[in-house]
């Protein structure tokens, strides 16, 4: 069913025809913007070859060969090669993910063609076809404005300044706007890669993507980290230097340590980690439009939401019409044109005139699609239009000259052969009536308490001279609809949660205090001190009103304004809190920037309030913030988990190096150079990557979330305890193996012993590693506790490891290569028990920790 003509489309000509249009498009092609020439691929993966890192390993390579120790030099090109074919795939990847998720929102115009409108794709626009816009459009192509009502365009993308401007008849538009208030028909101008917008978007395109919050703090670890590697490296090798070894070997064994502590590979699996978690909100209904917003969302402590549509169902129905004779009941299914009328024949008889003023102030209409009727445009304007054909109101044949609602006057008019209707809040339609029922006040709150939405219908005389401003004063009061808009499901077990998780919510709506009250108080949003404000009352000062709001019992500020939103997101995060608000007018992009996660509706949001959000929501629902916070959370907590597993490795990955130095070379090296780069590839990356897939665990909505990716918890866990176990049992391993091989302190042991000593201490730090890796996927049960099906990756990636290891010990030229042999029965029971060690110590410190948890 074609969508009926907005107030304007009789004022716009017949438009094209639907041959015109064919020819035309396939004359200048599809209206869509040139895609941005990103760099080649090659290119591309030349850039992950020339980093600073990459540099000082290309570097140490050529040293490495010059040198005469081609295995060394292999060894780091392989390293090179392998980190950044990994970070070039996981840019790749995030990059589809964007395009993927981008198409899943379509933009759609109301298009006049062969004299009627339909709704196309904005790709299917061409030059010449009238385009009719409304507020929250995106304008989709370069136009010439032809008639118009109460115009305003947002140009901030084109121009910079945030001001809305007025356009006439005759003034241009340009693609990439959106209407902030009225309507207007236009004339499409240009379309594609000939519109003003297209020059801009290729600037924007060639913008390098700014690193997100988390990936900057791990940046700087991995700095720190590197930093240390390097001054280890220099260190080691001047006291090689100083034990007897040549000029020659003392630079290259420097340089092989340094090489081999580098964590090369941990800004890339951050960026997979949040790709992933991005991905996993985009199945859950959450479109994420930039990366860093999954970490920031699971940070989120203070949730500002809309009531409509979603705490709501968004499924709005006139079920009560107040008229002077009394009140009449409407009781129908959905939007179906059908209801039973209850109530007095004298009431009954007002409807008509009450719904048809009502219906001519508004331009949302339900529409047949197969057996269902739909709503098109605002669900409440729609639920006017439904009424209009339960009760037998048709559309005036007379189109009316409209006013648009705005959030200050708070009602919109329309007038038609010098009748003028006005249909909105209450108080305000209430104000200029010059004959209020005593009585009428009385029951918009007794109505508002049942959780109604209240709308106030006037009329009266005018003519142009009578003066604009009485345009919408001295009205005749014609009645109250009253509308019921249910709850959604789940909404209370997603408030609940958020409690849980020590994060504050407050209802953010337009409403009648009292209706957002009742809406409120049953889907559990306050409790028996909750807060009920209205928007006008709220403290001037920003700290007062960030102190009034930051409640656990949950607050609902009515009658809210855009302006009210975006002090109230300013305020709380100058408290401290990290907010996420939500929005879906024009009006609400300034909250929505303001909030440190902005969040708009994909299903009945504006396109301008979907570009300024950071999340979109597919359903609408608030559960599915509550969702995307959780697997925010999750991502964080699998960012910590790789971060504590490398860590580790690289403490037990020193301890050798250390130890050697430290004696004085009395005590041999426990791994070479080459064993190093060799657990690093072995051991790191798989398991790393895996960690980073762990699903959320039971309790992670309990208790606020931590603030800083590494910290002490981090440090203490990773050093102290893991890291610290796995460089004992290690060296112990490789001691007991030398002295039952009859080695004494200071001696220089056989090539084959020092072989099995250090196959065995490299077996110890890898099955040390694959205990790290279980013991890393809970910070509070041990190993034994979890459930090893959980992440399946898991699975794979140690079984990958342990055939590796089985490669770099049993294949003999590597093994030589290497540094270490296959050691004996002995030496793996020595190795297994390293793996023993690391879950009884991280074990112990888990139990003795949760008994001093309070309960």
């Amino acid at each position: 069913m074609e969508p009926s003509p907005t107030s304007l489309s009789r004022l716009a000509n017949s438009g094209l025809t639907v041959r015109e249009a064919a020819d035309r498009l396939a004359r200048d092609g599809r209206n869509v913007m040139p895609s941005v020439g990103r760099p080649h691929p090659v290119r591309e993966f030349v850039a992950q070859l020339t980093h600073l890192l990459a540099v000082l390993l290309w570097v140490a390579a050529g040293l490495a060969m010059l040198a005469g120790m081609p295995p060394l030099a292999v060894a780091i090109v392989f390293i090179i090669v392998l980190n950044a074919a990994f970070a070039f795939w996981q840019e790749h990847r995030a990059d589809r993910s964007t395009e993927r998720l981008r198409s899943l929102l379509p933009q759609v115009a109301q298009v006049v063609r062969d004299g009627r409108v339909r709704r196309l794709d904005v790709a299917e626009l061409v030059v010449g076809d009238t385009v009719l816009l409304t507020a929250g459009d995106r304008i989709g192509a370069d136009m010439i404005v032809e008639a118009e009502a109460g115009l305003t365009v947002d140009e901030s993308m084109v121009t910079g300044e945030s001001a809305a401007v007025p356009h006439e008849v005759g003034e241009r538009v340009v693609a990439g706007t959106f209407v902030i208030q009225g309507e207007a028909a236009a004339t499409v101008t240009a379309t594609g890669a000939a519109t003003t917008v297209a020059g801009i978007s290729a600037l924007a395109g060639s913008a390098e993507r700014p690193a997100s919050p988390m990936s900057r703090q791990v940046g700087r670890v991995v700095r720190l980290v590197a930093v240390i590697a390097l001054l280890t490296g220099v260190s080691l090798g001047l006291t090689s230097l100083a034990l007897g070894l040549d000029r020659t070997s003392a630079f290259l064994f420097g340089v092989g340590v340094a090489v081999a502590l580098v964590p090369e590979g941990l800004l890339p699996t951050v960026t997979l980690s949040l790709a992933r978690g991005a991905q996993e909100m985009a199945r859950s209904n959450a479109l994420v439009r930039r990366l860093d917003a999954v970490e920031t969302l699971g940070a989120t402590t203070f949730i500002c939401t809309d009531k409509t549509g979603t705490l709501t169902q968004n499924r709005m129905a006139v079920v009560e019409v107040l008229t002077r004779a009394g009140p009449v009941t409407v009781r129908g299914l959905g939007y179906q044109p059908v209801a039973t009328l209850a109530g007095a024949a004298a009431a009954k008889t007002e409807v008509p005139q009450i719904v048809a003023a009502a219906l001519s102030c508004v331009t949302g209409r339900v529409e047949r699609q197969g057996a269902e009727w739909v709503p098109r445009g605002d669900p409440m304007e729609a639920a006017i239009h439904c009424l209009a054909l339960r009760t037998g109101t048709d559309d005036t044949p007379s189109e009316p000259e409209r006013r648009p609602y705005t959030s200050d006057r708070m009602l919109s008019s329309a007038c038609a052969d010098g009748t003028v209707s006005v249909l909105g809040a209450p108080e305000r339609v209430l104000a200029r009536c010059v004959d209020v029922p005593a009585d009428a006040h009385q029951i918009v709150a007794e109505l508002a308490s049942q959780g109604r939405r209240v709308l106030a219908v006037a009329t009266h005389r005018w003519t142009s001279a009578d003066g604009e401003d009485q345009r919408e004063n001295n009205l005749e009061f014609l009645g109250l609809l009253g509308l019921e808009d249910p709850p959604r499901e789940n909404v209370g077990e997603s408030l609940q949660a958020c409690r849980d998780a020590g994060i504050r919510v407050a209802m953010l709506t337009g409403d009648h205090p009292a209706t957002a009250e009742a809406i409120g108080r049953e889907v559990g949003l306050i409790g028996p001190t909750g807060l009920v404000i209205v928007g006008s009352s709220l403290p001037a000062d920003d700290a007062d009103l960030a102190l009034l709001l930051d409640r656990p019992d949950g607050c609902v500020i009515a009658r809210v304004t855009p302006q009210d939103k975006f002090r109230i997101a300013k305020a709380l995060r100058q408290r401290g809190h990290v907010v996420a608000m939500t929005g879906d007018g024009v009006n609400d992009v300034p909250a929505l920037r303001e909030a440190d996660v902005g969040v708009a509706m994909g299903a009945s949001g504006s396109d301008v309030a979907r570009e300024a959000a950071d999340l979109v929501l597919l359903d609408d629902h608030f559960g599915t913030i509550v969702r995307a916070v959780e697997l925010g959370r999750a991502t964080f907590q699998n960012v910590r988990r790789f971060l504590t597993y490398h860590l580790t490795d690289n403490a037990a990955e020193l301890a050798p190096f250390a130890v050697w130095a430290v004696t004085g070379g009395n005590f041999p090296l426990a791994i070479a150079v080459l064993q190093v780069l060799a657990l690093d590839i072995g051991t790191d990356l798989l398991p790393a990557l895996a960690l980073g897939a762990e699903p959320p665990r039971k309790g992670i909505m309990r208790g606020r979330r931590t603030r800083n990716v590494v910290d002490r918890q981090v440090l203490l866990r990773a050093f102290a305890l893991l890291g610290l176990v796995e460089a004992v049992c290690s060296l112990a391993a490789f001691t007991l193996v030398l002295l039952a091989g009859g080695w004494t302190w200071g001696a220089e042991p056989s090539a084959s012993l020092l072989g099995r000593a250090s196959g065995t201490a490299f077996a110890a730090i890898a099955l040390g590693q694959i205990a790290n890796a279980f013991a890393c996927r809970s910070t509070r049960l041990p190993v034994w506790r979890l459930d090893l099906s959980g992440n399946r990756l898991i699975l794979m990636s140690v079984a990958a490891e342990l055939g590796l290891l089985a490669v770099f010990l049993g294949v003999p030229p590597l093994a030589d290569l290497l540094g270490g042999t296959w050691p004996d029965p002995i030496g793996w029971a020595y190795a297994a028990c390293t793996a023993l060690a690391v879950i009884a110590a991280d074990g112990i410190v888990k139990t003795v920790g949760a008994r001093r948890r309070p309960r």
